[in-house]
């Protein structure tokens, strides 16, 4: 009974019923006004009070229905939370097995860890930076093998030695995570994609090809290039530093291809000792750009390489051939004591000239 006392639909009509019942009298109380009329009129107040009920019960099912349509959101994102929550665990779990797997004695394990990382820095974004510091890392390792010794480059068909076991199963590992980090990188045309940062100080390396990639800061200061580099095609976000690359024992640089590619900011190979062929066609470098105290034992290619910023060649020995027609020469050029092989016919830039000294060897000058 009390619920049926509360309910708000028995007094509507209640109500609807009362005003009918009194608007009706009220209007029969007038004499010019028909009984026909005064019910009609009631009827229409009456109707208007349930009219009105039936407007607040839909807007109260409204009401409900966006309610229950936000508890549903809510619950749908905290679903969403709960397996980001779970993927992120499971990514740290592999992420952190992966790691600890990097030093397992195995070669086959360590090769499937360096597999597990890349495939984690290609699901998510988030570690790509992180794995490739990983990979850098480990390519850091001191390494010591049998065919990194007096030659930079293997000529001909001459086979190179061999290691023991151990060796060449390190090696098998090291090339994998230098595969690796080519495929990281994002193509040097993806506009949109950002610039991952490489750190390979000292790092002895053997084929290292990054060839049309976008690359951000990159660091091979003091390491050993051996056989060939191929960094081609690259766009060097940020600057890049091989400052002695070459020069400690066991650390040579052997065939260097860097054609069409882009320096955006420095680049810096003060002392870098270049035991093979240097190849710099059509590259341009948009900022400093120094190759002062650099050796380039046989040729060095500039052909087509336009320099935006200041070039800095003091001190720099071109021991073979040296093809400097630069697409457009530096705006400022520093020349000391920069020797060129007096028995070779070079390609200079205009105003460019050779001065033959008393001993015998030759400088590069450049007319006021």
């Amino acid at each position: 009974m009390r619920r049926l006392l509360r309910s708000p639909l028995l007094w509507t009509f209640v109500l609807s019923f009362v005003l009918l019942i009194a608007v009706g009298g009220w209007l029969l109380t007038d004499p010019a006004t028909s009984r026909s009329e005064a019910l009609k009129t009631g009827g229409v107040a009456g109707a208007a009070i349930v009219a009105l009920y039936a407007l607040w019960l839909n807007d109260r099912r409204r009401r409900v229905e966006e309610r229950r349509q936000e508890v549903e959101r809510q619950r749908q994102e905290l679903e969403l939370r709960r397996a980001d929550q779970d993927r992120d665990r499971i990514s740290d779990e592999r992420f952190a097995k992966a790691v600890e797997l990097l030093g397992h004695d195995a070669d086959q394990v360590r090769v499937g860890a360096l597999h597990a990382l890349a495939g984690l820095a290609r699901g998510r974004e988030l570690y790509r930076q992180t794995v490739l510091d990983i990979l850098c890392s480990y390519l850091r390792r001191p390494f010591e093998h049998p065919r990194y010794g007096e030659e930079a480059k293997q000529h001909g068909t001459k086979r190179p030695e061999t290691g023991n076991p151990e060796q060449e199963q390190e090696l098998q590992v090291r090339q994998t995570a230098q595969r690796l980090i080519g495929e990281l990188l994002p193509a040097a045309d993806a506009e949109d994609a950002p610039g991952y940062d490489l750190d390979l100080t000292g790092a002895v390396l053997e084929y290292f090809d990054l060839s049309e990639r976008k690359i951000g800061k990159l660091l091979l200061r003091y390491a050993g290039l051996y056989s060939s580099t191929n960094l081609s095609g690259c766009v060097f976000a940020g600057p890049v530093y091989l400052t002695g690359a070459g020069t400690a024992e066991k650390k040579l640089i052997g065939y260097f291809r860097c054609d069409e590619a882009k320096f955006e900011q420095r680049a810096w190979f003060s002392g870098a000792q270049f035991s093979e062929d240097v190849e710099f066609r059509g590259t341009t470098f948009a900022g400093e750009t120094s190759f002062k105290d650099s050796v380039f034992a046989k040729d060095a290619i500039f052909a087509g390489a336009g320099f935006e910023g200041p070039l800095d060649l003091r001190r720099a020995r071109f021991e073979g051939f040296a093809d400097l027609s630069f697409r457009e020469p530096p705006g400022t050029v520093s020349l000391y004591n920069t020797s060129v092989e007096p028995s070779r016919d070079h390609e200079l830039p205009a105003g460019w000239s050779i001065e033959t000294l008393p001993d015998g060897r030759a400088r590069l000058t450049v007319k006021d």
